[in-house]
C-alpha cells in the first residue's frame, strides 16, 4: 500500500512541477499577492483628500488650517472651499473624504477661554475610512486647542484636565504591516493548499486519466491520500517561504516559537486539504474546481477576522466563523509573530482545528468513495 501511495505522490509532484506554468502558479502568484496585499489591504488611511471651509479670518483659524497642511502623509490634498456649494461639490465628486468647517467665531471663542465648535462633514460612502479620518481630525484639533489654551491667560480659571497616557502592546508604533502580513500568511497558505488540492482530481477527470487510476491497483483511499500529500507538502513549504519573506523583507518581528507555528500550520493545512478534496470530488472540470475554491475563499476570509473583528459578526452567522479554519490561523499567526505566547495561550486556537480537520478529511473520503460508486 505504501509503495502504491509513494508512486502516486511522485506522479502528482511531477504533474505540478514538470509543467513550467504550474510551477509559476504555485510559487510566484502567492509571493506577488503577499507583497501587493500587504500594502493594499490595510485599514490605515493615507493620501486622503481634505476640504477646508474656513469662515474665520482670525489668526488661530489660519494656524489650524496650517496644522492640516503639516500632515501630508495623511492628507496629501487640501481643497479650499469658498462656500457651501464648494463643500457639496467636493464631497459629491469624492475629491475629498472629509470637510472641516471652521466657523466665524472660532478664534474669538478660543481666545476668550470658551470651547470652540467645529463641524466635520464625512463621506459616508466610505464609512470605515471616514471614521479613521474623523479620529485623525479629532486628534489634530484637540492638540491644537490644548496648545492654544496653554498661552491663554484665562487658563488658571479652568479646572485641571485629565491626561491619559497610551501604551500599545505587541505593536508599539501601530504599524499596519505588523498586523496584516501575519494574517496574510494564513490566507495565502490557505489559497495554495485549496487550489492545488481542488484541481488534482478535477484535472485527472478533465484529461481523461482518472479512469486509468480507477483500473490501477490503487484503492480509492490510496488515491485520496496520494492526491492530498503533494498539496499539503507544497502549501507547507510555501508557508515557510512566506514566513521567511515576512521576517527578512518586511521586517516583521518573529517573537514566538517557530516549532509552535509549524505545529499549528500542520493541523490547519490538514483541514484545508480536506476542504480542497471535498471540492475536487464534486468538480467535473478544473473550471468548476476554481469556482468552488473561490466560493469558499471569499466568505472564509471575510469571517476570519482579517479585516474586521470577529466580534462584529452578526450572531445569526457567527457559528459559521466558529467552523472557519482560517479564523483560528489568523489569530495564531498574529500571536506567535508579535506576542511570544505560551503554548497554553495558543492551544485554545489550535484544538478547534483538530475536529474540523477530522470532519473535512473523513467527509471528503466518504464523498470521494460515493462518487466512484
Amino acid at each position: 500500500m505504501f509503495e502504491r501511495i509513494r508512486r502516486l505522490v511522485i506522479k502528482e509532484f511531477l504533474a505540478i512541477f514538470r509543467d513550467p506554468a504550474s510551477r509559476m502558479v504555485v510559487v510566484i502568484p502567492p509571493l506577488i499577492q503577499l507583497f501587493v496585499f500587504s500594502f493594499a489591504a490595510t485599514l490605515e488611511v493615507r493620501n486622503a483628500g481634505l476640504g477646508i471651509y474656513n469662515e474665520d479670518g482670525g489668526l488661530l483659524g489660519r494656524e489650524l488650517v496650517a496644522r492640516f497642511w503639516s500632515v501630508p502623509i495623511t492628507f496629501s490634498r487640501i481643497v479650499p472651499c469658498e462656500n457651501l456649494n464648494d463643500v457639496r461639490e467636493a464631497l459629491d465628486t469624492q475629491r475629498v473624504l472629509a470637510v472641516v468647517h471652521i466657523p466665524q467665531d472660532f478664534s474669538r471663542a478660543l481666545q476668550s477661554g470658551q470651547a470652540p465648535t467645529l463641524q466635520v462633514l464625512l463621506d459616508g460612502r466610505r464609512s470605515n475610512a471616514a471614521m479613521v479620518v474623523q479620529g485623525y481630525i479629532a486628534r489634530i484639533v484637540a492638540q491644537f486647542v490644548q496648545e492654544s489654551a496653554t498661552g491663554n491667560e484665562n487658563r488658571r480659571h479652568r479646572p485641571p484636565q485629565l491626561v491619559s497616557v497610551t501604551r500599545v502592546w505587541f505593536n508599539e508604533n501601530l504599524h499596519p504591516l505588523w498586523s496584516s502580513v501575519p494574517a496574510l500568511l494564513g490566507i495565502l497558505t490557505n489559497l495554495v493548499a485549496l487550489l492545488v488540492t481542488s484541481l488534482s482530481v478535477a484535472r485527472e477527470r478533465e484529461l481523461g486519466t482518472f479512469d486509468q487510476l480507477l483500473v490501477s491497483p490503487l484503492r480509492p483511499g490510496e488515491i485520496l491520500v496520494g492526491k492530498a500529500v503533494p498539496a499539503f507538502v507544497v502549501a507547507y513549504l510555501e508557508g515557510g517561504l512566506m514566513v521567511l519573506v515576512a521576517v527578512t523583507i518586511f521586517g516583521i518581528p518573529f517573537r514566538g516559537s517557530l516549532l509552535l507555528l509549524a505545529a499549528a500550520l500542520f493541523v490547519f493545512l490538514l483541514a484545508i486539504v480536506g476542504i480542497g478534496l471535498w471540492i475536487s470530488s464534486l468538480a467535473e472540470t478544473q473550471q468548476q474546481a476554481l469556482l468552488g475554491s473561490f466560493t469558499y475563499m471569499v466568505p472564509a476570509v471575510l469571517l476570519s477576522g482579517f479585516a474586521t473583528p470577529v466580534e462584529n459578526i452578526h450572531p445569526a452567522i457567527c457559528w459559521i466563523s466558529d467552523i472557519d479554519p482560517l479564523r483560528y490561523m489568523v489569530a495564531i499567526n498574529r500571536m506567535i509573530f508579535l506576542e511570544n505566547p505560551d503554548p497554553s495561550v495558543v492551544l485554545p486556537y489550535v484544538w478547534p482545528l483538530v475536529p474540523i480537520a477530522a470532519f473535512t478529511l473523513v467527509s471528503a473520503a466518504w464523498l470521494f468513495r460515493h462518487r466512484l460508486e
